[in-house]
This record gives C-alpha cells, sequence and structure tokens, in this order.
C-alpha cells in the first residue's frame, strides 16, 4: 500500500474552508500568497461578533486609550514602534468578553484586509490577560500615519515575522464555536 502525504497548510486551509464557510473564503484563497501589489487604503474597520457589526472610524480609534508596541519587523530588519489599540480593549468594548478560560480557547478572529489577504488568530492570542505579548491595532508607525499601510494594521508583537500581520486592515469577525 503507497501512502500518500498530504501537506499539513493544505489540511489547515481545508478545514478552515469548511468552518469559515465556502461564502467567506475557499481552500484557494487560503493556499494564495500575500500579494506586494499596493491595496486599497482602509478606512473604517468593521467588527463583527454575535451577529452584531460596528463600523469604526479612524477617528473612533484614536479617541480610546492609545499603548504603544515596539517590534522586530523581520520583512525589512528594522524595529518600529506602533501606536494603536490593544486587540483585547477593542474587542471587549464590543461585547467580546474573552474572560471565560473556557470560551476564549474556542473563539477565533479572523482579521482581514482591503486585499483580502486574512489571517486567522485563537482569541487566547489576542487577550492580554492570556497572552505573553501584546497586539494592537496600529494607526501609526513612528509617531506617523501608517500611509500606505492604510489607516488600520493588526500588529502581534510576539510573532518572529509579521505574516499575520494585516495591513489596510478593514474587518475582525470573531467567532466563537460550540
Amino acid at each position: 500500500m503507497k501512502r500518500i502525504r498530504i501537506p499539513v497548510a493544505l489540511i489547515v486551509a481545508s478545514l478552515l474552508s469548511l468552518t469559515l464557510g465556502a461564502g467567506s473564503s475557499c481552500l484557494a484563497q487560503a493556499m494564495e500568497h500575500h500579494d506586494e501589489k499596493p491595496a486599497i487604503p482602509s478606512k473604517a474597520l468593521t467588527i463583527t461578533a454575535n451577529g452584531k457589526s460596528a463600523t469604526l472610524t479612524l477617528a473612533d480609534i484614536q479617541a480610546m486609550p492609545q499603548k504603544t508596541l515596539r517590534v522586530h519587523n523581520g520583512h525589512n530588519n528594522q524595529d518600529e514602534l506602533y501606536t494603536g489599540v490593544a486587540v483585547s480593549d477593542l474587542l471587549a468594548k464590543y461585547g467580546v468578553s474573552l474572560t471565560d478560560a473556557h470560551k476564549v480557547y474556542h473563539t477565533y478572529v479572523k482579521a482581514e484586509g482591503t486585499d483580502k489577504y486574512w489571517v486567522l488568530y485563537s482569541a487566547s492570542e489576542l487577550e492580554s490577560e492570556m497572552a505573553t505579548w501584546e497586539s494592537i491595532i496600529a494607526i501609526a508607525m513612528d509617531g506617523k500615519p501608517l500611509a500606505e499601510d492604510g489607516a488600520f494594521k493588526i500588529v502581534a508583537g510576539g510573532e518572529r515575522r509579521p505574516a499575520r500581520w494585516v495591513r489596510n486592515l478593514t474587518s475582525l469577525t470573531i467567532v466563537t464555536l460550540p
């Protein structure tokens, strides 16, 4: 009997396609690499959770308590200082409570940019009480607006490479599985 090797990425992408539904993603999208072409700059951030949506502007995010996050960007081998709102604070403000340990391990967050590049985070990676790093919705880098990265960018401080940072961030979708 011949053994067939299936790449782990293909299995994960297939499971995500089934979990997220064919309408929101497909296997081909999950397997695409991030396109380096300039994307449409993000101007609003939509948060969807528990059947409700809220759309935030840059002014809305600026009005919230700000945090700074110093990270090393492995793509350009530079240290960068981002300013923005902690993801856990933003989710809490819009009704997503991650204090229940059982619930947090069954919740994920899909972050998507205007170029349709998206990544998944376990809610426990974004909850400041559980993670060993901070994750923010950045609105500035080194004291200046993000420019070509749009109004919003998700930055996870604990990652060695910024492959799961999403520039031109336009939506956060929060899903809790039973």
